[in-house]
């Protein structure tokens, strides 16, 4: 069971644990039954930890570094990172890593959940075998940037289970790469109603009542309008995830629901809303393209503002009422309540402030990475838009920053004060692709979405794939 590799982790916190016996209900059997699940030889010795969690480092030591995250930027920053130089310390509420491009095709069976994601501990295997290295599933809660500490809070799910407790890690250098979160822009009843598509448990969460849906609308007794919202699967937010995830749609119903549920074959149908135009960071032909090829494929597309979510049915602007069976929200991400929450400079949006070495100015041996930061307006430098290409990059170049400064001694706390981090961090955009079923993709290849547009800076590539099936 490679998806509980790294919850061995938490066989270190046992005992951490026998302490507080005398006052918590919590019997040391929760952590035997979790080792059953590893992958690790039980003749592993355990690593303990500290009740209060992971102190400061001493010079005999490695410098330790703390990752908080474990997205693209986060686990590029641990893959780089020279663990002959530093403790390597992951804090993730997930003890893995999702390749998000490809959640849509997850939803409707083109491909398994386990094919979108990688366990941390065979990105970066020191934090299950190296003593001073650890994952923690956990959420941090506050950053103490005057002592060099972050304070986190255990995570559990469900029944039955473990209270979740409080514990602190010092660090010697912090990577904040916490990610970002759904936009619903305050509307009533997304949260309740809709789901969102960022993480595996919610593709499973879409491709199990998607299914359930076509079972119920098979049923005898079931009225034709009934069958007919079952069967409506709405897709609000016309950016790239919104438009695969419709072409996935699309497929699916040419492909398996017109063979394998072909009593209900002429009733489901996808419905894409998006209030400007879909796909609006690519070319304008390509945007034409995209909306002739959807439409080929059977999804309808709206234009409209949606203002209210009911249970069964979405409200829009103009007073228009449309059923649902499903709904998914896409309508992009912002910043979690724990970046709002951090006392740092903000850049436009509200992202973590860094400048362009990636550096939390306001605090010393903070850096963040990804979609939870942006460069302060004092650097004349743009947001970076929140893809996986720039967390990538960023967590590559942070590794290889702080590499460079923990061979020259600047690996503990504030040792790097006066040290000189080289050349700044320069992206440079390679291109967007968006796939909208029937191998049919848009690639746009213009050089950056920040330059001047202009003829000889940029061209435009429009692909009609023809891969055969399941090559992908």
């Amino acid at each position: 069971m490679a998806w509980f590799r790294n919850l061995v982790q938490l066989s270190s916190l046992k005992s951490s644990l026998r302490s507080r016996t005398a006052t918590t209900p919590f019997p040391n059997t929760h952590f035997v039954s979790i080792l059953q699940f590893s992958s690790q030889p039980n003749s592993e010795p355990t690593r303990h930890v500290p009740s209060s969690g992971l102190g400061p480092t001493s010079s005999k030591e490695k410098p330790r570094v703390v990752v908080l995250g474990s997205g693209w930027a986060g686990c590029r920053a641990m893959k780089g990172l020279d663990t002959n130089i530093y403790d390597v310390v992951c804090v993730s509420p997930r003890n893995h890593m999702v390749f998000t491009p490809l959640l849509a095709s997850t939803c409707v069976g083109t491909l398994e959940f386990r094919s979108v994601a990688e366990p941390i501990a065979r990105i970066q295997p020191v934090i299950s075998r190296e003593t001073g290295s650890y994952f923690f599933l956990a959420n941090c809660n506050r950053v103490d940037p005057d002592n060099h500490v972050v304070h986190c809070q255990t995570l559990t799910h469900g029944a039955n289970v473990l209270e979740p407790w409080d514990f602190e890690i010092s660090y010697d250098k912090l990577i904040i790469a916490s990610g970002s979160v759904p936009l619903t822009f305050g509307i009533h009843g997304v949260e309740e109603h809709a789901f969102f598509l960022r993480e595996v448990h919610h593709a499973q969460e879409i491709r199990r009542k998607l299914l359930l849906n076509l079972m119920l609308s098979d049923v005898p007794g079931i009225s034709e309008a009934e069958k007919q919202r079952l069967l409506h699967c709405v897709v609000v937010g016309g950016g790239p995830t919104g438009v695969e995830f419709s072409g996935e749609l699309s497929d699916f119903i040419m492909r398996d629901v017109h063979q394998r549920y072909a009593h209900v074959k002429n009733y489901i149908h996808v419905t894409l809303i998006e209030a400007n135009e879909i796909l609006s960071s690519f070319d304008d032909r390509l945007r034409h393209y995209a909306t002739r090829q959807l439409t080929k494929s059977g999804v309808r597309l709206v234009r409209g503002i949606v203002k209210d979510v009911k249970v069964d049915k979405i409200i829009l602007n103009n007073g228009t009422e449309v059923p649902y069976g499903l709904l998914v929200w896409s309508t992009g991400v912002g910043p979690s309540s724990f970046v709002k929450s951090m006392e740092v400079p903000k850049s436009p949006g509200g992202r973590i402030g860094i400048d362009e070495w990636l550096r939390v100015p306001s605090a010393q041996d903070i850096f963040a990475i990804g979609d939870c930061s942006g460069f302060l307006e004092s650097t004349g430098k743009p947001v970076l838009p929140a893809l996986a290409q720039v967390a990538e990059r960023q967590g590559k170049y942070l590794a290889e920053q702080l590499n460079r400064i923990g061979k020259a001694g600047g690996g503990y706390a504030n040792r790097a004060r006066d040290m000189e981090f080289g050349e700044p961090f320069v992206y440079k955009h390679l291109g967007s692709m968006a796939s909208l079923g029937r191998y049919k993709a848009l690639v746009d290849l213009r050089q950056g979405k920040v330059e001047i547009r202009t003829p000889s800076k940029q061209f435009f590539l429009e692909l009609s794939l023809t891969i055969k099936s399941g090559a992908y």
